[in-house]
């Protein structure tokens, strides 16, 4: 039972940063100094009759997302010194490129997210439309992509990711909802 909750803490603690930097750009939506910032990355193009993404996927939530999911990353390298952060490691900080590492993680939180807008636009959903799982495990699918043919990764450690990213999402989402940080219950 203690290998389990070991094993189950060592994927959350990967995936920290990813976590932070998809709860990022909500966070700072209110934030003056980022406004400028506030363009839509698909700059108001359409395919066909809908937009790309949508307006609401700015570059402030790519910059936001990029800056704080590098500073987990970071953060977690500076950490590897303690014996515990080691333990609970899926990596070794030291010897992975920690520069390509966060990267690569950022990008597939932004990749992920955009992805799943892209999908939405396509089906006529509007954004903040349920859209179960994939709101919810986007970021997850998307690290997978770009970080597993660098980390090469057991397969279990992406599966516990997925699930368990679909729980916490549900649960911060509901609570950023009810703080009125988010527009969406899920």
């Amino acid at each position: 039972m203690l290998e389990i909750i070991q094993f189950l803490l060592s994927c959350f603690y990967f995936f920290v940063p990813a976590y932070w930097a998809n709860m990022t750009p909500p966070l700072v939506r209110n934030i003056p100094a980022l406004h400028f910032l506030d363009v839509p990355v698909d700059f108001g193009r359409k395919l066909g009759n809908a937009r790309i993404f949508g307006g609401h996927k700015t570059w402030r939530g790519v910059v936001s997302a990029g800056v704080v999911g590098m500073v987990f990353v970071l953060l977690q390298r500076w950490l590897y010194q303690y014996r515990w952060a080691m333990e609970f490691s899926l990596i070794d900080y030291k010897t992975v490129n920690i520069w390509l590492f966060g990267i690569l993680l950022v990008l597939g939180v932004v990749l992920g997210d955009l992805a799943a807008a892209f999908i939405k636009r396509r089906r006529r959903l509007e954004p903040g439309a349920a859209f179960v799982p994939w709101d919810q495990t986007n970021y997850a699918i998307g690290c997978f992509v770009t970080l597993e043919p660098y980390l090469k990764l057991d397969l279990s450690i992406w599966i516990t990711l997925f699930f368990m990213t679909f729980f916490l999402h549900l649960l911060f989402n509901r609570l950023g909802y009810d703080l009125g940080l988010h527009k969406a219950k899920w």
